[in-house]
């Protein structure tokens, strides 16, 4: 299997020459990085070549390294059925960069280019309906980046006096503001309500 990714590696990268960012075989697969100019060109030419056809489009995704300049990948996961092997295509960005949609090569592509945006604000131009599929309307931030606090920005209940749902900022009371980041498996150093009795230092 290594021996055929490495010719299709090879061959991708004879193709495209510099316009390829380089690619790699980690873990038993195949991972090219393409530049967003050329995501087109690279994701048309993967699944219309017949030496190659990865015609299915498995998913896209996000991932986020805030520590980088481009802190965002945006990955797209491809298959060809007739060779049944994947392909993983990354492509960097940032917060202000568009990346071209690759709905018009795939246009299953559309829920997954909706997703990464909803959830990490990763923008695609070119995109018939980017708009926000996962969270709430109103949502404020993207909850799959690393820096979104847990608790979120806001919480929602519904308000009994009011009759309707409202939005507030998020409250904590002071008690859960006192984290215990000790591994359950290990156990704490003090008694848990109920614990001393089982640690027969209770009365009785």
């Amino acid at each position: 299997m290594d021996e055929a990714l490495v010719e299709i590696g090879e061959f991708i990268q004879a193709r495209f020459g510099e316009d390829l960012g380089g690619w790699e075989i980690a873990h038993g697969e195949l991972t090219v990085e393409a530049p967003a100019t050329h995501i087109i060109e690279v994701l048309r030419f993967l699944r219309d070549d017949p030496r190659l056809s990865f015609v299915s489009l498995i998913d896209i995704c996000g991932v986020d390294w805030p520590g980088r300049n481009r802190r965002f990948d945006v990955v797209y996961h491809l298959m060809s059925p007739r060779q049944n092997i994947r392909v993983r295509v990354k492509v960097r960005t940032d917060e202000a960069s568009p990346v071209p949609s690759a709905t018009r090569i795939f246009p299953g592509a559309d829920w997954f280019e909706r997703e990464a945006y909803d959830l990490y604000g990763i923008l695609f131009s070119d995109h018939p309906d980017l708009r926000r599929l996962l969270t709430d309307y109103g949502f404020a931030g993207h909850p799959l980046r690393k820096d979104f606090p847990l608790t979120g920005f806001v919480e929602v209940r519904y308000d009994d006096e009011r009759k309707r749902v409202v939005y507030e900022p998020v409250k904590l009371a002071q008690q859960f503001r006192d984290f215990d980041f000790e591994s359950p498996w290990e156990g704490t150093d003090y008694p848990l309500p109920g614990d001393e009795k089982a640690s027969g230092n209770g009365a009785g």
